[in-house]
């Protein structure tokens, strides 16, 4: 048999980590079945539980049991009884020799045990069992101990009967309350002196018994009916009788006094016995009356003033109007207690009085507002209301005061005051206007100062590709024209300035924030570990590249390649920075923007990654600091940059629904921080781009619709197609293309221009779809702002391929777009 403790306790954790090889109990493996049984049976109950083991009753407990050993706990695990319980073994050592002996078992109830506690004896009380364990053979191998104490339980009935002893001189120290005891059968009304003193009855007399009419004499006329009747109900149904009535003295005055009692009635409803105690509450109906006198009092006086006064409890229950507040608002007595009066506001006053009320409530302070209140005329006056707190001795509140003072007139004499200024006010209105028509006329002067610079910019760049493409295109036809064969050099130059063209035109549109992102859930941990290598590279070998990633980092949406593009360029700028080489660190975190710097850079307030690029290069004075991402301004060579770098991530980031923030020193370094917003969702699969150097062509069969407005994209896209090896027809129009699926052809990828004249390509798709089952579309254009991107993102779903593109582009799109 094995051992099954709960293993989550303390005692069971203690026993399986002491070697007991070493003690009389012998190695854990070699405990007997009887002994794992118990020891089982006592980890694995809640109830206070020990056993007592071998000759010398060794000690095994559970946690329950832990307290009962005080402070010898844990050192009483696995010791004999007789050094654990030294104090007390007088008394139990022959209950635990006669369990052995006999092997029957032992309980006892309330055993006082002298228990040495706190450094001294104490006298503790216990209820306690001892039950023999057997073994095989029937010898009794040790002893299973449950037991509770119970010095608690004794200590409070001696205190309830000492408490019970306390009330009866109380009550006989008294003379306003007396106890009865009334056998209805036999009709004798048992009572104590101070009953019978109450009414007028001689105590012996009382204490005999007599008949309740007796101590009915005393009851006064004009309200022995009620108390009768009330008696009367009590004894028919078995109810609870409480009545205050008076009692005429001896002297001929009279006291108050309230009876509360409840007869005991038989199964057939017969009344039995009817005990119960009156109490003399002559001082409280003294006190009732001269509060009731006290408040006609305060009733006049607050009544004989103008202004309008209230009171509420501490919660702020109105339960208070003096006659003026009826006069002023004309309601119903009563109409306006409790939340009533909110009612009473001008509505759009409402929510403020009750705002600056509820926070009077809950501070304690003065409340102090002027608002609107509804008059008897049906109109609205301004009143000023006040309010003042009253407190007691330990500072809690218990009620407040206030009033409401009409203040229209004075509200009236502001207005006529206030119109006295407007001349004034509307005179520095309208200097501010001028001043503000002259800031915004600076303003467009200074934008059209910067477009003017783009322009200029942009035109420069242009210039210099269109002279490489242009001369190679006038080199290529006098090679050709001599038959001349040697051209690649050629061909290459006019590839790069029209890729050097191309790659102009997305930095513009990442700068303006118009092209057209496609985002995917990014780790970014990951990404920028993917990239470190490709840094290291491109940026040589003085600088040491270092890359700092957060743990347990969010994930980002965002476009992959606009996103790695934006990191690269920080980095060759970091770069160019060192030119005598130094450390450029990436580092990511996650963040949070919280209100205040969010609304100072028009970001949403929540959860963000961030991913820092820092240099230890030159750094960037203020003046550059601010100029940092104007377009084609650059601190480079002339030649050596397009000045396009920062506002293309500034403008991706942007439009990305995060932010960019530089941090630079002179002589120090620069650090640009990313804030990309916090993806919630999963993580989705990354397309699979074909090997490098591959090109994706089609299979056969494979028919490609191409739809272009502009002849000579067409005549391109369409030989590219072929010479990608798929079967091509093409169509000049959205309508020319509905004719040919109308005619029967079953494209298997619909390749068309979105903006196109009568029919755009997104209803073009729409009409195709309801025509070929399962049709594939790919989209082209050279804009963003069109029905397939919205706030500068694809439509779930959507594939494009901007204008312009290579062959490699068009060829890994299409494979991807029709293989789904």
């Amino acid at each position: 048999m094995t051992l099954t403790p709960n293993v989550t306790s303390e005692m069971s954790q203690r026993i399986q980590a002491i070697d007991w090889e070493a003690t009389a109990f012998g190695a854990r493996a070699d405990w007997s079945a009887e002994l794992k049984m118990a020891l089982s049976l006592c980890l694995n109950t809640t109830l206070p539980t020990a056993l007592y083991w071998g000759d010398d009753l060794r000690l095994l407990y559970n946690d329950a049991w832990a307290p009962i050993a005080g402070e010898k706990h844990p050192w009483a695990l696995g010791r004999p009884a007789r050094d654990v319980w030294a104090d007390i073994w007088h008394v139990i050592e022959p209950q635990l020799v006669a369990v052995f002996r006999t092997g029957q078992g032992f309980s006892v109830a309330d055993q006082m045990l002298p228990m040495q506690r706190g450094g001294r004896i104490q006298q503790t009380h216990w209820d306690y069992s001892f039950a023999p364990i057997f073994g095989r053979d029937g010898e009794v191998l040790g002893i299973f101990n449950q037991g509770n104490e119970t010095t608690a339980r004794l200590s409070a009935e001696r205190a309830l009967r000492a408490s019970e002893e306390r009330l009866e001189y109380a009550l006989g120290a008294s003379d306003t309350i007396g106890t009865w005891d009334w056998d209805v059968p036999n009709d004798r009304v048992v009572a104590d002196a101070r009953f019978a003193k109450l009414y007028g009855v001689a105590r012996d007399k009382a204490a005999a018994g007599a008949p309740i009419a007796d101590f009915f004499t005393a009851i006064h006329p004009e309200d022995f009916g009620a108390v009768a009747k009330a008696i009367a109900a009590v004894l028919k149904d078995g109810g609870i009788f409480s009545q205050e009535y008076r009692l005429v003295q001896a002297d001929g005055g009279y006291r108050w006094v309230i009876a509360e009692g409840r007869p005991t009635l038989a199964p057939d409803g017969m009344p039995l016995r009817f005990p119960g105690v009156s109490f003399d509450i002559t001082e409280r109906k003294n006190a009732e009356a001269a509060l009731r006198d006290s408040e006609e009092r305060l009733r006049a006086i607050t009544n004989s003033i103008d202004q309008m006064l209230w009171s509420t409890t501490p919660d702020g229950y109105h339960d208070y109007y003096n006659q003026r507040w009826y006069d002023f608002t004309g309601v119903p007595s009563g109409s306006t207690d409790g939340e009533g009066w909110a009612g009473m506001f001008h509505p759009e006053d409402r929510d403020r009085a009750w705002s600056v009320w509820r926070h009077s409530l809950d501070t304690g302070q003065p409340y102090h507002i002027e608002y609107r209140l509804r008059h008897r005329s049906g109109e609205y006056r301004w009143v000023l209301g006040r309010a003042q707190a009253v407190r007691n001795e330990d500072g809690a509140i218990t009620r407040w005061f206030g009033s409401c003072t009409d203040i229209q007139e004075i509200v009236d004499a502001r207005e006529v005051l206030a119109r006295s200024r407007e001349e004034l006010e509307q005179e520095v209105r309208q200097r501010t206007d001028r001043l503000m028509e002259a800031e915004a006329q600076l303003r467009q002067a200074q934008k059209m100062e910067a477009v003017g610079q783009l322009t200029g910019g942009v035109a420069h760049d242009f210039n210099n590709m269109l002279a490489v493409i242009l001369g190679a295109m006038n080199l290529l036809e006098r090679r050709l024209a001599r038959g001349e064969t040697d051209l690649g050099r050629y061909i290459e130059a006019a590839k790069d300035g029209a890729n050097r063209a191309a790659a102009l035109t997305q930095r513009l549109l990442a700068f303006s924030r118009r092209q057209p992102l496609q985002p995917k859930v990014i780790e970014p941990n990951r990404m920028v570990a993917g990239m470190s290598e490709l840094m290291t590279r491109a940026l040589g070998e003085q600088v040491k590249v270092e890359t700092v990633l957060a743990a347990g980092l969010w994930r980002i949406n965002a476009d992959v390649s606009q996103l790695e593009n934006a990191i690269l360029n920080l980095a060759v700028n970091g770069r160019d920075a060192m030119p005598n080489g130094g450390r450029l660190t990436v580092e990511t975190a996650n963040t949070f923007i919280a209100e205040d710097y969010a609304q100072e850079h028009s970001m949403a307030v929540g959860q963000y990654v961030m991913i820092a690029v820092t240099d230890t290069g030159t750094g960037m004075s203020k003046d550059t600091l601010t100029k940092a991402f104007d377009p084609f301004f650059t601190t480079k060579d002339v030649g050596k940059g397009s000045g396009l770098g920062l506002s293309q991530v500034f403008g991706f980031v942007r439009q990305s629904g995060g932010h960019v923030k530089i941090y630079s020193e002179l002589g120090h370094g620069t650090t640009v921080k990313l804030y990309l917003p916090r993806h919630y969702g999963e993580a989705e699969t990354n397309e699979k781009s074909p090997a490098s150097g591959e090109l994706a062509r089609g299979m056969r069969g494979e028919l490609v619709l191409v739809v272009e407005d502009d002849e000579r994209v067409r005549h391109f896209s369409v030989e590219a197609l072929r010479e990608l090896g798929y079967e091509v027809a093409a169509a000049s129009s959205g309508a020319a293309a509905i004719a040919l699926l109308e005619a029967g052809m079953k494209p298997a990828l619909l390749f068309t221009d979105v903006v196109m004249p009568e029919m755009t390509g997104r209803e073009l798709a729409v009409l195709a779809l309801e025509k070929v089952a399962g049709l594939r579309v790919l989209y082209t254009t050279g804009y963003t702002r069109n029905a397939v991107v919205h706030n500068g993102v694809l439509d779930p779903g959507t594939h494009l391929l901007q204008k312009p593109f290579s062959l490699e582009q068009l060829a890994q799109k299409v494979r991807h777009v029709i293989d789904g």
